[in-house]
């Protein structure tokens, strides 16, 4: 079940957008918890995966880091296509 608020976010899984394979992601960057995500910075997540994993992945990944930090850190939950313009805005090169 998806929460609707950050409060009621209990595992990771319920963070709206965040299936078990970002589930495994996210425990690849030693975020275990909802809470883990709330002081992060989505770029920094984005680019620490990059080098971990010796790959590039694609960007909607940074999309998805950027809705699941701001639902953590109180936003409404959102798309995490919602974050496309953003992302493109202020990560250009990306």
């Amino acid at each position: 079940m998806k929460a609707t608020s950050a409060k009621k976010a209990q595992k990771l899984a319920n963070i709206p957008n965040i299936g078990l394979a970002m589930v495994d992601t996210f425990r690849l960057l030693n975020i275990n918890a909802p809470g883990d995500l709330k002081a992060k910075d989505p770029h920094a997540l984005y680019i620490k995966l990059n080098k971990k994993t010796g790959k590039r992945y694609d960007p909607c990944i940074l999309d998805v880091f950027m809705a699941a930090v701001d639902f953590m850190n109180g936003a409404p939950p959102r798309p995490w296509w919602y974050y496309t313009k953003e992302r493109k805005k202020r990560y250009p090169d990306i």
